[in-house]
């Protein structure tokens, strides 16, 4: 299988033992047997088409802000984008962003050229690939609000663009969760604005951020979808779980909506005290708490 790899991609690219913790915002995980780092959708095109052929397993990934990888690690081969899959460009109120590139940086790009809309995404650490497969949003703003078209390429290497209503945005979720895509580019259609007023609105929203959430320990962000008519970290501060811990894995005391890595925690403690939230919850409530996070991999 490598030696057809090597043909498409430059060995300085294709790493072998990567420990995955290096790679996730939680900051744990095990190792990776190999990744391989995608600069071009011909590459990714002529790579994905002969892994799904030889039935190989492999997976995107992102900035890992959203994942959590078990302690023994994950045995198929992690594709990561890499230089030009990163690149983001601005034209009149359009802006368009590889999938490697991260939404913070893509808000930023859009503040300077004074575009207003993507303000609630100047916090989220994750790629734009990932933020809309899962719609990401953050304080009244969702890339729903934003996406023109994304282009996307399906298991034979083949490429689609898909416009906002083809997307079929919902509450954390998008067509792309349920479909075999790669998302390749975003494109947003955004609104001239006033570039003092839009840096000041990302700055409220970063103090709003600092003074809710549990930004001082490694986490995914918020662990748990809202289920429909609750909050997910009122009802787990309601089952008496603030500060619940396990190892190193602890219910954040500032939001129970984040469980945290408190700086020793294992894949595996995090996900016990993820299974113990759900169960406690359910039991008291009757109320099924679903993961935003995606688990990868032996734990």
């Amino acid at each position: 299988m490598y030696d057809y790899v090597k043909t498409v991609i430059p060995e300085e690219r294709i790493l072998f033992h990567r420990q995955m913790r290096d790679y996730t915002t939680f900051r744990v995980g095990g190792e990776a047997g190999c990744m391989i780092l995608i600069q071009s959708e011909e590459e990714l095109a002529k790579l994905i088409s002969y892994l799904n052929r030889v039935e190989q397993e492999y997976f995107i990934l992102g900035n890992g802000s959203n994942l959590l990888v078990g302690d023994k690690g994950y045995r198929g081969i992690v594709l990561k984008f890499d230089g030009p899959m990163e690149q983001i460009a601005v034209e009149g109120t359009r802006v368009s962003a590889k999938a490697g590139a991260l939404l913070s940086q893509v808000a930023v790009a859009a503040r300077e050229h004074g575009l207003s809309g993507l303000e609630f995404a100047a916090g989220i650490p994750g790629s734009i690939g990932g933020g809309v497969v899962m719609n990401a949003g953050a304080y009244d703003g969702e890339m729903k609000q934003v996406v023109e078209a994304v282009r996307v390429m399906d298991r034979d290497g083949q490429i689609a663009t898909l416009d906002n209503d083809t997307m079929e945005f919902g509450y954390r979720t998008s067509t792309i969760r349920n479909r075999a895509f790669i998302v390749l580019e975003v494109i947003m259609r955004l609104a001239e604005g006033d570039r003092e007023q839009i840096g000041a609105k990302m700055e409220d929203l970063a103090a709003l951020r600092r003074s809710k959430q549990p930004l001082e320990y490694p986490s995914a962000g918020s662990t748990f979808k809202r289920p429909k008519g609750y909050y997910a970290g009122k009802l787990i501060m309601e089952a008496g779980l603030r500060g619940y811990r396990i190892g190193g894995a602890q219910v954040a005391n500032k939001h129970c909506g984040f469980v945290v890595n408190t700086g020793n925690a294992t894949a595996a403690d995090i996900r016990e005290v993820i299974e113990e939230v759900q169960e406690r919850v359910k039991d008291r409530f009757h109320v099924t708490l679903e993961p935003e996070i995606v688990f990868l991999g032996d734990f």
